[in-house]
């Protein structure tokens, strides 16, 4: 049996994908233009991650704090401008307690100024495949050509979790206390949902109340951004009603792991006479709780296949259907590599090609 709908969720904007297998089980809009508020932060996090992971920062570097970051407006973590932070605090004081003045010295750090760490932003942005994002600067306050979508949101949340599993992990934090003050995370699912173990609220005047919420249950994570909620309990409520109606309603399925040979194709003009086809990374799919024992295969292939194949070359397509119901097309790569054959070996297999 097919899912019942969705849930109606009050909210400009939302998507809910399936992060394993990256699709999309209940949307509004995913693709329309909002300011990002705070969610902006990701994307810092993401820059602030890799420049970690390269050693260009180090979690217990000190840091100046500029008395433009000092003076940032908004949400902060109260950085004292006399007083060095270290890198591992600035990010705490980013994720936890949403931190203007955070952002902007680790922009700093970076990049040298916050416009040119804005540059970089973006070039990561096109990079991670987030084609209508455009950000001017780290810390998600209003501009009018500050934009993304919930899509591209729901992609960069997708690549942090996967990229950074060794600093995704504070974004379950519930407190950070720093200089003195303490403050909660402003995720309420933290506090509610054991599964849910990220990822970050938004918000502002005009971009309205906003989340981003994942949650792991059973080895599956399931991925929600809700966006232009009316308060900080709705975006809540809301995203809880995405995740619960996910994994009561869906389910995933493995049906090839990675380097798996889903089939061996017979080639012409190699130094073999057959390739082995398949996912590099496997290949998980989401489909209705109770569908995965009835999914079927159709392989579908170029014909006639000529070498040479270079590994990861598109050699075909794997269609899945349920119930004769398509439930999607998936390509089929080559998991080796294949040179071309002798000149012996061309010529015999022209003459076969002859025939076909």
């Amino acid at each position: 049996m097919p899912a019942p709908p969705a849930p109606q969720i009050e909210a400009r904007a939302w998507l809910m994908i399936d992060s394993t297998s990256g699709k999309a089980l209940a949307e509004k809009n995913p693709d329309a233009r909002v300011e990002p508020a705070s969610l902006t932060k990701l994307m810092t996090a993401y820059l602030a991650f890799s420049a970690i992971k390269e050693g260009r920062l180090a979690l217990d570097q000190p840091l100046p704090v500029s008395e433009k970051a000092w003076r940032a407006e908004g949400s902060r973590m109260f950085l004292d401008p006399k007083k060095p932070a270290v890198v591992e605090d600035l990010l705490k004081g980013m994720i936890v307690q949403s931190g203007n003045d955070a952002c902007i010295v680790l922009a700093e750090a970076i990049a040298g100024t916050e416009e040119s760490f804005a540059a970089m932003m973006n070039g990561m942005a096109k990079k991670l495949g987030m084609t209508a994002t455009r950000y001017l600067n780290s810390t998600g306050l209003p501009h009018p050509q500050h934009i993304t979508t919930a899509r591209d949101l729901a992609r960069l949340a997708s690549a942090l979790i996967r990229d950074f599993p060794e600093f995704y992990k504070i974004y379950a934090l519930k407190e950070f206390t720093y200089n003195g003050i303490s403050q909660p995370n402003r995720n309420r699912l933290l506090f509610i949902d054991p599964s849910v173990d990220g990822v970050k609220t938004g918000h502002t005047d005009s971009a309205g109340y906003c989340l981003i919420a994942s949650a792991r249950r059973e080895k599956r994570r399931l991925l929600s951004v809700v966006l232009g909620a009316k308060s900080d309990a709705a975006r809540a409520m809301e995203s809880q009603k995405l995740l619960n109606y996910g994994f009561q309603f869906f389910e995933t399925v493995q049906l090839y792991t990675a380097n798996q040979a889903v089939s061996t194709l017979r080639l012409y003009k190699g130094k073999t006479g057959e390739v082995k086809a398949g996912f590099p990374n496997g290949l998980h799919v989401t489909v209705p709780r109770g569908a995965g024992k009835r999914i079927q295969a159709q392989m579908i292939t170029q014909q006639p296949l000529l070498a040479p194949i270079a590994r990861g070359q598109r050699l075909g397509t794997l269609r899945l259907t349920v119930d004769g119901a398509q439930v999607g097309d998936y390509p089929l790569l080559a998991l080796e590599k294949v040179e071309v054959a002798g000149i012996l070996g061309r010529g015999w297999d022209n003459i076969l090609l002859l025939f076909k």
